[in-house]
């Protein structure tokens, strides 16, 4: 693998992952303009570690929180820190479940069909116009919010729907209060992508080359940097209601999309 593909996949995944405008989408969309021979479908170890690098981003933004939750998990009690560690569990419920039920069908999506991309960037597009002008409150996550909130996860693992998108919007539509929504979106998916190392290291298939190494690591470096600027930079554009500048992007990229699926 090239070391300048690497890093330049590592920036898209680090950025993507926590910006509003679907990490596997823009992938996918860089395949299709850059062909299969410019940007290398790479083993399955890659992708492994762009997750890893990205998971590893949040707990340091987040490491407070995660300490706070930890402690109140060992100290045996119902307080705020164990019921939102609870919440967390409920929102993974239909990822999970997607996940180990329709693998095979999701991957299906997967196959370079820009114009579906396109469409689903649209549906982004309008989440993040109507959290955006949505009014904020000081609500907190519930139960039942959760769930609701890990459905929408789960359809987010279609190309061309943003998780953070997703996720965020449907907290905000529920009444939750901007900053809370967006620690809640991505914290919720830090156990998801432990679990699908976990199991795509156990599947055995994940195959390295000595000669990718160097390449690897840089990616790694790179998806975790950027995902670190790209999850602080997150934050605070929520606070200060700007997903509407996203929800532009979302439609200009999705507009194109369809465009080039159709035509292209």
């Amino acid at each position: 693998m090239d070391t300048l593909d690497a890093i330049i996949l590592g920036i898209i995944q680090g950025l993507t992952e926590f910006l509003p405008v679907s990490s596997s989408g823009h992938l996918e969309l860089g395949k299709a303009i850059l062909g299969d021979n410019s940007v290398p479908e790479e083993s399955l170890l890659f992708t492994v570690l762009l997750h890893f690098a990205t998971a590893l981003s949040t707990l340091v933004v987040f490491r407070k929180d995660v300490w706070e939750i930890i402690k109140g998990l060992l100290s045996f009690k119902w307080n705020e820190e164990t019921q939102f560690s609870l919440k967390i569990i409920v929102s993974m419920i239909p990822a999970v479940f997607v996940g180990l039920f329709f693998e095979e069908q999701l991957e299906a999506f997967f196959g370079g069909n820009i114009r579906f991309v396109g469409f689903m960037l649209l549906i982004t597009a309008v989440l993040l116009y109507l959290a955006d002008k949505a009014k904020d409150t000081d609500k907190t996550v519930s139960f039942t919010n959760a769930f609701i909130i890990g459905v929408s996860q789960a359809i987010a693992m279609l190309p061309g729907i943003s998780r953070s998108g997703a996720t965020i919007s449907t907290s905000v539509l529920l009444g939750v209060d901007k900053t809370k929504a967006a620690r809640f979106s991505f914290l919720m998916v830090v156990p998801l992508i432990f679990g699908k190392i976990a199991k795509d290291l156990l599947s055995g298939d994940l195959t390295f080359s000595g000669n990718s190494g160097m390449a690897m690591g840089a990616g790694f470096i790179a998806a975790f940097l950027a995902g670190l600027a790209a999850c602080t930079w997150m934050i605070q554009l929520v606070k200060k209601s700007k997903l509407s500048y996203f929800a532009i992007y979302c439609l200009i990229v999705g507009l194109i999309a369809v465009a080039y699926g159709f035509w292209g």
